[in-house]
């Protein structure tokens, strides 16, 4: 932690040295609002629960996340500070993990930020909170995954707008793998552990079974996993460039 605090506290900060963070955070909230009041039409369902809430929480990720992810290295390199950040006296890996973990951070704070909505649910009704908890967790699992996929793709251009364009993309492939729609195309010609390993990857699928409120430790994993994976590629493409 000694090593990658001072990279943590330098890109956190730079957040709120900008209104970047003001932003975003303006944003994410305005949008939360109105995909659960006005296009989920939580007064109406009649229903004491936040699944409509949580269920649009991936559709917002996939453009928001990658508009806070195509920065982390893509402006470094565009500004020429990419340099004098890797020689600082810190290793390689503890550099990628403060950033990330600053930008993994950030987003947290403007998911806490929704809290008034679990305060309304209560208000009107009596929810099961446990299922409200499992479901914050899993979308907070669930953004790390994309900041990590788009954090990889950030590192490998110094274009921000190429870095969102394809973070997009990629995210929305991981996160609709386990669509009937997806899989009624592989059905056709390839073999069941394929199609099985193809579903697997769906960010969609474990959301949803973290966010009824059952937390699976494949669910854990998977997030978990597939964020360490995107990381070592930030980590291996950073010193591709660095070493060309």
């Amino acid at each position: 932690m000694s090593m990658i605090w001072p990279i943590f506290k330098r890109e956190f900060t730079a957040y709120f040295a900008t209104p970047l963070a003001y932003v975003f955070i303006v944003i994410f909230l305005f949008a939360m609002g109105a995909f659960t009041f006005f296009i989920g039409h939580f007064y109406e369902n009649g229903i004491a629960d936040l699944s409509v809430f949580f269920g649009y929480h991936p559709w917002l990720y996939l453009f928001l996340v990658p508009a806070i992810s195509m920065r982390l290295w893509a402006e470094e390199r565009h500004s020429g500070t990419m340099e004098l950040l890797l020689t600082l006296p810190v290793p390689l890996w503890a550099t990628v993990l403060g950033k990330y973990l600053a930008a993994w951070t950030f987003i947290g704070i403007a998911l806490a930020l929704t809290f008034p909505i679990w305060l309304t649910v209560n208000f009107l009704g009596s929810p099961d909170n446990g299922v409200i908890l499992a479901g914050y967790i899993g979308s907070f699992l669930m953004a790390g995954g994309y900041l990590a996929i788009g954090a990889a793709i950030s590192s490998a251009t110094d274009n921000q707008v190429i870095a969102f364009v394809v973070s997009v993309v990629v995210c929305f492939l991981f996160t609709i793998s386990g669509a009937p729609l997806v899989l009624d195309f592989f059905r056709a010609w390839a073999p069941l552990p394929v199609i099985t390993a193809i579903s697997s990857f769906s960010f969609l699928t474990h959301f949803i079974a973290i966010s009824s409120g059952v937390i699976d430790v494949r669910d854990i994993i998977f997030f978990f996993s597939l964020t360490v994976l995107f990381l070592s590629v930030n980590v291996v493409l950073i010193d591709l460039r660095k070493a060309s």
